[in-house]
């Protein structure tokens, strides 16, 4: 869901290799922990933990040259070391959600049944993963996790007598998202030594897991409804326009959280989270003000042209591991072969019209006419979501 444009880091005075280099180690840090595997389970949207972390700290994370990596032009970087103890706190973050959006996966049926077995391995050391970061960073996920596994519980009874319209049934739903980034937002003080910090933070996070769950039933409404799937909204009679509107409504109290522990005005929180929460909201609008069965570019992730009205169906061997290795998408798997998702056109090289692939996000540029945000070029590799 956030995606900071690297265009427009410029008028915060930010190096736009930040939020790359936070990633760089993040995913760094998970491999150092748990593998090559555990790479695929990075989060981009738990870079902000390290950002967040970083921005309340006296000093910055301790840095060190990562190798050439594909994903950066075979080029060099430096990178937060991964011991560090915003790189822990991301890490474990995106290994908690990894391990739950996999087993969510094989719960769903998403995935064919001789697959279950691979992706629950998958799952559990993700999940074992996420507990020795966290002890190393003085962090009990034990609450977090036993909210997680009731979330099946709870979505299968509200499914089976679902309340009216307005129900409280809806914010029950939201509680592990809520609870879960609570709790890493406000560890997030605790680890920069701003315990003071600590509270307004817990409220921030609590409102960004119910934007985040939100969103994703808003951008999956219309295809859950279709292949007749469990969505939060349809389950508890919301409307779009009313889960619109609470997110409209979590994002101005996120806002004040972070006003009332000095934060708002911290430039790369700013450039990180505050602008692309702001460039969710407007595509999240979209997509509710959309006529019933168009067709709306989601907030996160790109899919070909060529399969975006084909209706919803079981994934194939390949496609089930590929949920494993793409669940969280890196940033780049947009354009890592070169695929605009507009137009579908493929291009050959890593370096196509001498721009570096390395910062694409979503290609939104693609679609936005962002020509002059991006250089004019119409190449859409290094802008993101462009709100210029």
């Amino acid at each position: 869901m956030l995606r900071p444009c690297r265009h427009g880091a410029a008028k915060y005075g930010i190096d736009p290799g930040l939020w790359q280099s936070h990633m760089c180690g993040l995913c760094l840090g998970l491999r150092d922990g748990g593998g090559q595997l555990a790479r695929a389970a990075t989060n981009t949207d738990a870079i902000v933990l390290s950002l967040l972390t970083e921005a309340q700290a006296d000093t910055p994370a301790p840095r060190r040259t990562a190798g050439p990596c594909p994903l950066r032009g075979m080029r060099t970087a430096r990178v937060p070391v991964g011991a560090s103890a915003p790189v822990r706190l991301a890490a474990t973050a995106s290994l908690l959600l990894g391990s739950a959006k996999v087993q969510d996966h094989i719960d769903d049926g998403d995935t064919r049944p001789r697959l279950h077995r691979p992706m629950r391995r998958v799952a559990t050391n993700w999940s074992a993963g996420a507990y020795a970061h966290a002890a190393e960073i003085g962090l009990d996920i034990g609450p977090l996790v036993a909210t997680i596994e009731a979330q099946a519980g709870t979505e299968r009874r509200i499914a089976a007598a679902p309340g009216p319209s307005g129900s409280s049934d809806l914010d029950e739903l939201t509680v592990a998202s809520r609870r879960c980034a609570a709790e890493f937002f406000a560890h997030t003080a605790v680890l920069a030594g701003r315990p003071d910090n600590a509270g307004p933070l817990r409220a921030a996070g609590a409102e960004f897991g119910r934007i985040a769950h939100l969103a994703d039933a808003l951008t999956d409404y219309a295809a859950d409804a279709a292949a007749d799937r469990f969505n939060p909204l349809t389950a508890t009679a919301t409307p779009p326009a009313a889960a619109y509107d609470l997110v409209r409504e979590s994002d101005r109290s996120l806002r004040e959280s972070l006003r009332t522990a000095g934060l708002t005005r911290v430039p790369a929180l700013r450039w990180a989270l505050l602008d692309p929460l702001a460039t969710a909201l407007r595509r999240l609008g979209a997509v509710v003000a959309a006529p019933a069965g168009a067709s709306i570019r989601p907030t996160a992730g790109a899919r070909n042209s060529t399969d975006r009205d084909a209706p919803p169906r079981r994934p194939g061997a390949g496609e089930s591991i590929q949920l494993i290795l793409t669940q969280y998408c890196t940033g780049y798997a947009c354009c890592a072969d070169h695929t605009n998702p507009c137009s579908g056109e493929q291009r050959k090289s890593w370096t196509s019209r001498g721009c570096n692939c390395s910062n694409c996000c979503d290609c939104a540029g693609c679609c936005s006419d962002c020509g002059g945000c991006c250089g004019g070029d119409g190449c859409c590799c290094g802008c993101c979501d462009c709100s210029c």
